[in-house]
């Protein structure tokens, strides 16, 4: 229905374990350009969206229209007592249910700017309206520290650290899966700061020294024809694109994959799927980027590399598929690690934020 990124996942799982508490959770959105019919169940479309070209090379659909009417036909009807915000900043929806809600407003930041000539050009244009925005929001949250320090970096606030979350009910080993010769595995979009090509040379000097090798890619996006083009020019063998891949196909791959691979260059906040890899017990690799680095610490920070230096990154891609006592080392560090990241967990803080919040409101409202 909805194929969204790591924002989208976040949400959908937090009102699921929001209503799995007894909370009425709905989710307020505006209608994907290509979905039709009416809003799934405990969901509301406010408008319409747009694509925008972000300037972290991707494509995004932004609340591009809303009705003030609509607006406030549901905040009437509904009364929420919080109401929560996922990238207040972005256009244009945030800014009109924010400015007329009576409810706590929250925040929440997922991402930051990459540092270039062109992020920090948008950013000027940018900051006045998010600037704007803030006055708004009575509680700050981000799900990382490099989202946090962008959030710092326009004003003033104190910021709640409440990271993205995964299932790990849904997201779990499976000793029996393997393939049947050692495969690395990657999905994502298929755009540039994703770093895929990067991937591809890297496995073709992998393939020199273990020539068995495979490589599978899934998900979309507006590199896949030209990736897959370079694949053929270069020959690199051994790679399938697999295209669009449903969770539960997701899932069964990384259950089976030796390694998990994922080389973005920048543009990542934090790294949702990095967590659903290593819940899977499938050791992972990944690009030398904040958000990223966020996620791998300690043994975990093993795995970083910088997916520009080809022969270092096919280096690092054999040692995660041939060294056992690594793997075991690896698998054993994230069965721990992950336990943190479980949406029970992140929920719990979430709803005590809330309670916070509405506590807050109720005290202003009696010292009126």
């Amino acid at each position: 229905m909805f194929k969204g990124g790591g924002v989208q996942e976040h949400i959908l799982a937090t009102q699921a374990e929001l209503r799995r508490r007894g909370h009425d959770a709905i989710i307020l959105t505006p209608q994907p350009r290509s979905y039709k019919g009416e809003a799934p169940e405990h969901m509301l479309f406010i408008g319409g969206s747009a694509d925008f070209k972000s300037p972290m090379h991707t494509v995004v659909q932004v609340s591009a229209t809303g009705s003030i009417e609509k607006i406030d036909e549901i905040l009437t009807r509904e009364q929420f007592d919080v109401l929560h915000i996922h990238e207040p900043w972005i256009p244009i929806v945030s800014r009109q249910l924010l400015s007329r809600s009576q409810s706590v407003n929250i925040g929440t930041f997922h991402a930051r700017l990459p540092d270039t000539r062109v992020s920090k050009t948008i950013e000027r244009v940018i900051k006045p309206y998010t600037k704007s925005i803030l006055k708004y929001i009575d509680f700050f949250t981000a799900v990382s520290d490099p989202a946090a320090q962008y959030l710092r970096h326009l004003a003033d606030v104190d910021v709640n650290m409440i990271t993205n979350g995964i299932d790990l009910k849904k997201y779990r080993p499976d000793p029996e899966a393997s393939f049947d010769r050692p495969t690395i595995f990657y999905v994502g979009r298929l755009e540039k700061r994703k770093g895929v090509k990067y991937l591809l040379k890297a496995f073709k000097l992998l393939q020199q020294r273990m020539p068995d090798a495979q490589l599978l890619i899934g998900g979309a996006g507006p590199d896949k024809e030209k990736l897959e083009q370079y694949a053929l020019e270069q020959e690199i063998p051994n790679i399938e694109f697999l295209g669009y891949l449903d969770d539960a196909e997701k899932i069964r791959i990384m259950q089976k994959a030796d390694v998990f691979c994922s080389p973005a260059l920048y543009g990542e906040s934090f790294g949702i799927v990095l967590l659903e890899a290593m819940a899977c017990g499938t050791p992972t690799v990944a690009g030398s980027n904040p958000g990223y680095e966020t996620v791998l610490k300690e043994t975990g920070a093993l795995g970083i590399v910088n997916s520009k230096d080809a022969s270092e990154f096919a280096r690092r891609l054999q040692i995660f598929l041939t060294d056992q006592n690594f793997k075991k080392l690896w698998q054993g560090w994230a069965k721990t690690y992950v336990k943190q990241f479980d949406y029970r967990h992140i929920v719990d803080q979430y709803e005590d934020l809330y309670n916070k919040a509405c506590e807050n409101k109720s005290s202003r409202g009696k010292a009126a």
